[in-house]
């Protein structure tokens, strides 16, 4: 079968509704580029975006039926992935009324500290793969899969980048500073709850 442009536009536009939608990855990089500043936030969207990708490939691949057949590399990932939400969760209660500071996270912990909140979560595969086998035809190529592993990671960086931009500029940092423990707090409730749900959800 071959892949269609109003096929990737459905995708795209079922993708970008996921990506303004409150999760755990709009949390962490909202904290980490109002906190760290836009360069920060721009390689925590690669590597939230990398990870999202490499799910989709994984759904596009057809793990989902591994999880069927091995439930205990869901649970395992699953269980990992609460575990680094709830660990961020801790993190950000405890730092809540500690100053800012001047000095910017490093680019390559902000990649991989996205990487893992997304890698972490293999409910995004399952989420890819439900829109996978509504969207496009069974047997595409190995370049038309391509295309769209590429396709999702561009919309990805493309999303995280100008939201980097806009909650980087100066007002924004200034709100954050003013209400930091409060907005701290609810951030880790937030995350928290998202990796205990994780543990609790069958």
């Amino acid at each position: 079968m071959t892949l269609t442009a109003s096929e990737l536009l459905v995708f795209n536009t079922v993708l970008l509704a996921a990506l303004a939608s409150p999760g755990a990855a709009m949390l962490f990089i909202t904290r980490m580029t109002v906190a760290s500043g836009r360069i920060a936030g721009i390689a925590t969207g690669i590597g939230l975006g990398t990870a999202a990708a490499m799910w989709t490939l994984a759904a596009l691949l057809g793990l989902e039926a591994v999880f069927a057949l091995f439930p205990w590399t869901y649970t395992a990932l699953k269980l990992g992935g609460a575990a680094y939400l709830i660990w961020i969760a801790i993190q950000t209660w405890r730092s809540a009324r500690d100053p800012l500071g001047d000095a910017p996270t490093a680019r390559g912990r902000a990649f991989l500290s996205g990487l893992l909140v997304n890698a972490g979560n293999p409910k995004s595969m399952l989420f890819a793969a439900a829109i996978i086998v509504v969207v496009f035809p069974q047997g595409l190529a190995a370049a038309d899969i391509a295309v769209i592993v590429f396709n999702h990671w561009l919309l990805e960086l493309v999303f995280y980048t100008g939201l980097s931009v806009l909650l980087s500029s100066t007002p924004a940092r200034r709100g954050y500073i003013s209400l930091k423990p409060l907005l701290d707090r609810i951030a880790a409730t937030l995350l928290g709850a998202l990796g205990v749900r994780l543990i609790l959800e069958k």
